[in-house]
């Protein structure tokens, strides 16, 4: 009975997730394709560059506490307040540093704009304190819905404010108000949502607790968030904000997928292998099944948009944006492998032990902060091309753990993803080949589409993949 009441949860937990990302992302892609159309490259740049110090800020104030409260067994109110408190006390400080070291960044990148941009976006901070402590919240109680519904909520009325502003010529302003009525809409949709409120308490005992474990996590967070947006930093200084700007759209398109998927297995896989962290083979279980299921969704997604990178490009964002195209099919093989990422990191985090997730994560990053020295005088297209062998690399270093922990070593993970690589590989190639026997952008694009989602699936059922009947079982299309 628990076992099924679990899976229940799991699964209602997994559709809320994947709707709310999915959503959410799938309003503020379109917002971002309106946005690019009025903007010039060089003005997404520059957002996107402020952007990361917003990032990394927000890791500081949500990361370690949040994922501390959802991990804990147990949690009461002192915990919640505590935490609360405390990520409110971060982002205050944060926000001092951030306001006075604005003109500094803004010198350094000699954009001056930056400095009133930067002290407004820093205002998210305080933003990101509330909703932090209301998100580990719903991910106990499972009530993802709530999360979707927020999330919905304040991507379409932060998008319509952002389009507005746009289209009355104000620019980078545009994007940047965008970005701040996200959080705003967010906090406000949560706080009104989500029933729980800080009480007039606080306890050392209990910040100490959540601490132990948090500040961890807290710095693979950090090195995580500084080593994803290190590429664009380093762009924003060697090169100019028009190829940030580019490198960003390159980068949109898989991290849209990337993330929505990663995030909700991610939110909803660390209560649930928490739940189950005392029984090793049924946690291994449950992995191994996140991590052929995403997979099986992710490759050819990936692989889509490989062979369909350049009309795609040409019809969504026009001409203007084509040197992101090299970018964006590279980049999509770093993203593809995230399933595995996330699987086997959720796994170590949810049997606390999240000082092997900091030693992996210190590796991790030495390696491919490594290639990136080693890749930049050589040109962006080579150092994009070194991350995705690098995040290749990087499965390895994340599966070696769940080796002992869980029995389930990296061969055996990689043997379990083979035939969704195989099959999304063949559905590149036929996707890819359309293009040179039709003509017309859209009308490529579509047929592109089409052949792939026939060749993907046609190929599933005729070699019975494992994915794909699980898949159909839970669907209701096969009957158990």
């Amino acid at each position: 009975m628990y076992q099924e009441n679990m899976k229940k949860k799991v699964l209602s937990g997994l559709f809320w997730k994947v709707m709310e990302n999915g959503g959410t992302q799938g309003i503020q892609f379109l917002v971002s394709v309106l946005l690019a159309r009025m903007l010039t490259p060089a003005e997404s740049g520059e957002v996107m560059l402020i952007m990361i110090f917003i990032t990394i800020g927000n890791v500081f104030v949500q990361s370690g506490f949040n994922t501390s409260l959802i991990q804990k067994k147990t949690v009461d109110e002192a915990d919640y307040s505590s935490a609360f408190y405390i990520s409110g006390a971060i982002a205050f400080v944060l926000y001092i540093i951030l306001f006075f070291t604005a003109p500094a960044i803004a010198s350094f990148y000699g954009q001056p704009v930056f400095t009133p941009v930067l002290r407004v976006l820093s205002v998210t901070l305080f933003f990101g304190a509330v909703t932090s402590v209301q998100s580990a919240v719903v991910a106990r109680n499972m009530e993802f819905r709530k999360l979707c519904l927020a999330s919905l909520f304040a991507a379409l009325c932060s998008g319509i404010i952002g389009v507005i502003l746009a289209y009355r010529g104000l620019g980078l302003w545009a994007l940047a108000m965008q970005q701040f009525f996200y959080s705003f809409f967010l906090m406000v949709m949560l706080v009104f949502l989500v029933k729980w409120r800080p009480r007039l308490l606080f306890s050392v005992k209990k910040a100490k607790e959540l601490f132990s474990y948090g500040w961890k996590i807290l710095c693979s967070g950090l090195i995580d968030t500084v080593f994803n947006n290190v590429y664009g930093l380093v762009i924003g200084k060697l090169y100019n904000s028009a190829m940030m700007g580019q490198y960003s759209r390159g980068n949109q398109f898989p991290a849209l997928i990337a993330n929505n998927l990663g995030a909700a297995i991610q939110s909803v896989m660390l209560p649930a292998f928490s739940a189950c962290q005392e029984d090793k083979e049924r946690l291994k279980r449950m992995v191994r099944r996140s991590i052929v299921t995403s997979s099986y969704l992710v490759f050819p997604m990936m692989a889509g948009l490989i062979a369909v990178a350049e009309p795609m490009v040409k019809l969504l964002l026009t001409d203007r944006y084509l040197p992101c195209v090299p970018m964006l099919r590279l980049l999509c093989i770093a993203y593809a492998t995230w399933p595995l990422h996330v699987a086997n990191l959720q796994a170590i985090n949810a049997m606390g032990k999240s000082e092997i997730f900091l030693k992996l994560e210190i590796i991790k990053k030495s390696v491919s902060m490594t290639a990136l020295l080693i890749s930049i005088p050589f040109g962006i297209y080579t150092m994009v091309a070194l991350r995705a062998v690098t995040d290749f690399i990087c499965t390895f270093i994340n599966a070696y753990p769940n080796k002992k922990l869980l029995n389930y070593s990296f061969f055996e993970q990689w043997k379990d993803v083979l035939p969704s690589l195989l099959l999304s590989a063949v559905m590149c190639l036929f996707s890819y080949g359309v293009q040179y026997v039709i003509e017309g952008t859209l009308l490529t694009l579509v047929v592109q589409i089409l052949v792939g989602v026939v060749v993907y699936a046609g190929l599933s059922w005729l070699f019975r993949l494992e994915a794909f009947l699980y898949l159909c079982r839970i669907s209701g299309i096969i009957k158990e």
